[in-house]
């Protein structure tokens, strides 16, 4: 059977069992502080779960694209090396929101498997929570067992422990115990030798689990007590890539019809074989599978960058590179030549593969040529570091700093060393990387109070759509302690005017007062799970009452002009650039707006003046404000708005209207173009391959920029003498400093050749090396000519000069080549150990390299330290 067939199979099976079919939500999550990336298939249903929001349908099945990389669930380091793990996978799922339960969840699956895709019973093993004796006191789940003894043997039925059997979103949250599905599909031999039982959860890679049904019953509360939860629900998921492989009769997950198109593409682009050379295969693998995370991920709207969720993709992606360039010979970029494979393969299933292949491949392309210079570089720094080793062994702290700084992988720092017959001091290195690691989760340290119950209140109602000011009671909050913000409290309110981060607007600000004059500031408003929630410094001093919730309405009438701005920009880049222009990302601030699209050059002078020309002729044309909330989504794309890729919609949307531009949009916006005063592009460049960037303001931070050009513009003329032509005038201003350039350079040349002669004569000699330390009145230019031109006259030279440049410090060394080598001198370790002399640092090769510093008083002693070198 192939995969698009046991996919289709799954959700027809579940489609007649009254569940609704959803496509997979957006991988990148956008509105879950929580989680970077959707990493198994229950996390788009979160404020199901939680009580947050009302299902449509109390059944839903779906294949969820997951991808787990990051925090707890990181699969990272081991894919590649076996044959069932992965960055990306497509997780098969059934749920019940309160509907059914265990009895349902575990027949159907028996049914499905067995029965429908016709999978041996005998080879099927089941795991059940035994039970546990600590703190939480939970019984063993003999609901479960009583189900599956009905449908299969007791003897292969077994007791799981915590670890494996009791599933938990989080250190909070909805939870429960599980019941596994295990598959054994070793040989007949195999079999008779070792009982499969003895090898499940034992990561063997042909005893795997492919299904776990997840019985929700329990809330875990920051105490880390249980209390059960309102409703019982259903959550499952099953691996879609492990269950290809038992359906097609292999072994390797990379041997079915989901790789395998991938794997002979590689083949053909690198002319390697795959299963005959295990650090080949395992390279071949790591290919395979990391284009499909990265790829997807751009899909969905996340791009390659140095933070967050980028950094991820990006150190997927050069995860991927570092392979194909250690044990696939390939110097070049070539894993962007797999996305056409991969579409044709994947994209009737996930059609955005389709629609954005040619993004995709651009910016996998521009990240490889990116990260193929980091390691050319690299290379050149590593075999400097080599020169500099006394001994067999580099120091993990040089190792480190190539690694965290220059993105140097310490697996490659190892094998070149190795290949040079050097050792790696792994300890020190991974003792660096700890300190990092520590200093890194003490900064994003946080620990977060069970929510305190006010009133109970299922529905919270944003209203500040059409007004800044409301009466509201807090209904909920919580304490959040962190090492970045200190103690913060979370409220929630039955209705609220603030609106939350999202869309790309930023949150608002505001305050609540009470009846007692008492003010509390609300400095950020974000949204959680389909919860709005309010950000204070201090705790109300009277939870119970109504309060007066106030937005701070200059923040968001600032904001709401920069929004309605970035629907204009949109329209008017597919005005003048063309159709081809998507929206990949926008930040909407009070100060500024950012808006990133996607288009293969950079936008010209007069094609950034027509934007924005098209932008104020709308502003300047007063369009009102068109809303309709909570329209059917398909009746808003038939009368035109634009859907973003990556962005996850409801089955009913809210459009926004200005003229001809439509766009679906739960953001703030100004009621009439004409309140934008006016907009001006501050910027334009590139981000990523095939993606640029517009940074504009509007209204008064538009005045504040000719404010402060006309400012500028008198000051200069000032400076010019009152010039009737200013810019006349500083033309010439530079026509007369290039030609002074000109002429100082001569003179500097002039001057350098006479310094030369005089040095010739001062040279000393030590131990047979050619020596000269001395201060001289040259710039770090004219230093190194003479330095060089002295050394193509002598053999066995030392030179070390120091400068005064205008207050600041220079040291200069030059060291012959040979000398290098035949007395293991080194001139970039000298200036750096005289450049404390001077107050400061620097570096270069092993026979010429330059310190700087702020003591010009410490030149005389670093020049007198310079004999010990040769005494």
């Amino acid at each position: 059977m192939k995969s698009q067939d046991i996919r289709n199979t799954f959700l027809s099976f579940f489609g007649d069992k009254k569940h609704s079919i959803v496509p997979s939500a957006p991988m990148v999550l956008k509105d879950d502080p929580t989680l970077m990336f959707v990493n198994s298939g229950m996390a788009p249903f979160k404020e199901f779960f939680l009580g947050n929001a009302e299902p449509k349908n109390n059944r839903i099945a779906d294949s969820q694209k997951c991808l787990r990389v990051s925090g707890k669930h990181n699969d990272l380091e081991e894919v590649g090396y076996d044959t069932y793990h992965h960055t990306l996978f497509e997780m098969l799922g059934n749920w019940s929101f309160g509907d059914y339960f265990k009895k349902e969840a575990i027949a159907w699956a028996w049914e499905l498997l067995t029965e429908v895709y016709g999978i041996d019973k005998d080879i099927l093993y089941v795991t059940v929570f035994e039970g546990s004796d600590d703190a939480d006191n939970l019984a063993m789940d003999q609901e479960a067992y009583d189900f599956w003894k009905a449908l299969i043997p007791e003897d292969r039925i077994l007791m799981g422990n915590k670890k494996d059997n009791f599933w938990e979103m989080g250190d909070q949250g909805p939870c429960g115990p599980c019941s596994e599905i295990h598959v054994d599909i070793r040989s007949a031999e195999e079999k008779a030798k070792i009982d499969g039982k003895s090898l499940v959860n034992m990561d063997h890679p042909q005893v795997v689990e492919i299904w776990n049904l997840v019985f929700m019953q329990y809330n875990r509360k920051a105490n880390g007590s249980l209390e059960n939860l309102p409703n019982k629900h259903i959550d499952t998921g099953m691996g879609f890539e492990r269950l290809c492989m038992v359906l097609q009769g292999v072994t390797s997950n990379y041997d079915t019809d989901v790789f395998t198109p991938i794997i002979r593409e590689i083949e053909t682009i690198t002319d390697k074989d795959y299963g005959k050379n295990e650090k080949i295969d395992v390279a071949i693998r790591v290919i395979s599978d990391h284009v499909r995370a990265v790829a997807f991920s751009i899909a969905d709207g996340q791009l390659p960058s140095n933070t967050g969720a980028g950094y991820v993709i990006r150190r997927i992606l050069r995860r991927a590179v570092r392979y194909g360039f250690t044990f696939l010979d390939k110097k070049e970029p070539f894993i962007y030549r797999l996305v056409d494979v991969l579409s044709k393969k994947m994209g009737t299933a996930f059609p955005e593969l389709k629609s954005q292949k040619q993004l995709i491949e651009n910016v996998i392309r521009e990240e490889e040529q990116s990260f193929l210079r980091t390691l050319d570089q690299g290379l050149v720094l590593l075999n400097r570091i080599v020169e500099e080793t006394k001994g067999d062994t580099v120091s993990g702290e040089k190792a480190f700093e190539l690694y965290d700084t220059y993105g140097f992988p310490i697996d490659l720092t190892a094998l070149i060393l190795s290949e040079k017959g050097l050792k790696l001091d792994e300890k020190g290195f991974n003792e660096e990387l700890q300190k990092q690691k520590s200093r890194s989760r003490a900064a994003s340290e946080m620990s977060t109070d069970d929510w305190t119950i006010l009133i109970e209140d299922d529905v919270e109602e944003f209203v500040g759509y059409d007004t800044l000011e409301a009466q509201v009671k807090i209904t909920r909050y919580r304490k959040v302690t962190s090492k970045k913000d200190g103690e913060m409290y979370q409220l929630v309110f039955n209705l609220t005017p603030f609106y939350a981060e999202g869309g790309g607007q930023v949150g608002d600000k505001g305050y609540l007062e009470d009846t007692h004059g008492d003010v509390v500031y609300i400095l950020d408003t974000k949204k959680e799970s389909n919860v709005i929630i309010h950000f204070t410094k201090n705790l109300p001093k009277h939870l119970d009452e109504t309060f007066k919730a106030v937005v701070d309405a200059k923040q968001r009438y600032r904001t709401e002009c920069n929004h309605t701005a970035t629907h204009l920009l949109h329209q008017a880049l597919r005005e003048v650039l063309g159709n081809h222009v998507e929206q990949k990302g926008s930040a909407v601030h009070s100060k500024y707006l950012r808006f990133d699209f996607s288009h293969f050059s950079k936008v010209t002078v007069d094609q950034l003046r027509e934007v924005e020309n098209f932008v104020n002729r709308r502003i300047e044309g007063k369009l009102p404000l068109e809303e309709k909330r909570n329209i059917p989504m398909q009746q808003a794309i038939d009368e035109g708005a634009m859907a973003l890729f990556g962005e996850k919609y409801g089955d009913t949307v809210r459009a926004i209207r200005f003229g001809q531009s439509i766009e679906l949009c739960g953001g703030t916006h100004v009621k009439n173009t004409s309140d934008i005063w006016h907009f001006k592009i501050r910027s334009e460049a590139a981000v990523a391959a095939g993606i640029r960037r517009i940074e504009a303001i509007t209204n008064d931070a538009v005045k504040d920029f000719y404010f402060e050009n006309n400012r500028a513009y008198f000051e200069m003329k000032d400076l010019l003498n009152n010039a009737k032509e200013p810019v006349k005038a500083l033309k010439t201003l530079q026509d007369e400093n290039a030609d002074l350039k000109k002429q100082i350079e001569g003179l500097l040349k002039d001057k350098a050749k006479n310094i030369k002669g005089d040095l010739k004569n001062e040279l000393t000699e030590i131990n047979g090396v050619q020596f000269l330390a001395k201060q001289i009145d040259l710039d770090a230019s004219g230093i190194k000519d003479v330095s060089f031109e002295l050394g193509s006259q002598f053999d066995n030279l030392f030179l070390l000069f120091g400068a005064n440049q205008n207050g600041k410090a220079i040291l200069s060394c030059y060291i012959s080549k040979e000398l290098v080598a035949s007395k293991d001198l080194n001139a970039g370790q000298i200036v750096r150990e005289l450049g404390k002399y001077i107050q400061g640092g620097g570096g270069g090769q092993s026979f010429f390299a330059t310190a700087g510093g702020k003591n010009p008083d410490g030149i005389k002693d670093a020049l007198e330290k310079a004999k010990d070198y040769l005494v």
